[in-house]
């Protein structure tokens, strides 16, 4: 039995490109699910595998943050932001768990949230062997977005097949389990968020109050006929 010194702790990196409601409800469903005692939100710097955010990081920080404010259970790292500020080099989730780890020392449970098509690309991320002996992987589940690992022979599968945990599984290690979980089905996407905004039309009810507050103040995503 591991000594969860602060409990069960998950950790939630994205682009939040911007933040909206999906990504809240992944975070409560996932700390109701697993039973975490809070959710770390870690806005991305430079992430590797995708095509720069259209929004500067230290935008989508502060769009977090304010989101957050007041929000029980959940808090946000200003790391990844941070170093990406110091360096042009991307923002792997190895380091990133590295980087958890040593702030939270060896024992503490670290819950590493994915979706189901985040993990299915598991293979094509860097050092992604390592993430296992850093952290849990709890892998959100919807219609349309199930599992599909775990049946084949690529090396994803029989680190699935083996790994296999339940939320119960959680306390007892630092690291190791992979845990799937269902969420509820949003089908809510930044890039739409900002397609809708960039028309000029309202997002509200899409994203919280206080990020779209803050897109409306500092006039991001718009177009320049935008309003």
């Amino acid at each position: 039995m591991s000594d969860a010194k602060g409990g069960v702790l998950g950790l939630f990196g994205g682009t939040f490109d911007p933040l909206h409601v999906a990504h809240l409800r992944l975070g409560l469903e996932a700390r109701e699910a697993l039973a975490l005692t809070e959710v770390c939100l870690i806005p991305a710097g430079s992430p590797p595998l995708r095509a720069a955010p259209r929004c500067a990081a230290s935008h989508r920080l502060a769009m977090v943050e304010q989101a957050l404010a007041t929000l029980p259970g959940f808090s946000v790292d200003p790391g990844e932001v941070l170093a990406a500020a110091d360096s042009a080099a991307p923002s792997y989730t190895v380091a990133t768990l590295e980087r958890q780890r040593r702030r939270h020392g060896p024992q503490r449970p670290l819950v590493l949230l994915l979706g189901a098509d985040a993990f299915a690309r598991l293979e094509s991320w860097h050092r992604w062997r390592d993430l296992f002996g850093l952290a849990h992987i709890a892998v959100a589940t919807r219609p349309g977005h199930e599992l599909t690992v775990g049946a084949g022979d690529t090396a994803l599968d029989h680190e699935f097949s083996a790994r296999l945990g339940a939320p119960a599984d959680l306390a007892g290690a630092s690291a190791g389990r992979i845990v799937p979980f269902a969420i509820t089905a949003l089908e809510i996407s930044a890039s739409a968020i900002r397609e809708r905004l960039a028309r000029g039309l309202s997002v509200r009810y899409l994203v919280p109050d206080a990020v779209l507050d803050y897109i409306e103040s500092h006039q991001i995503y718009r177009t320049s006929h935008g309003h």
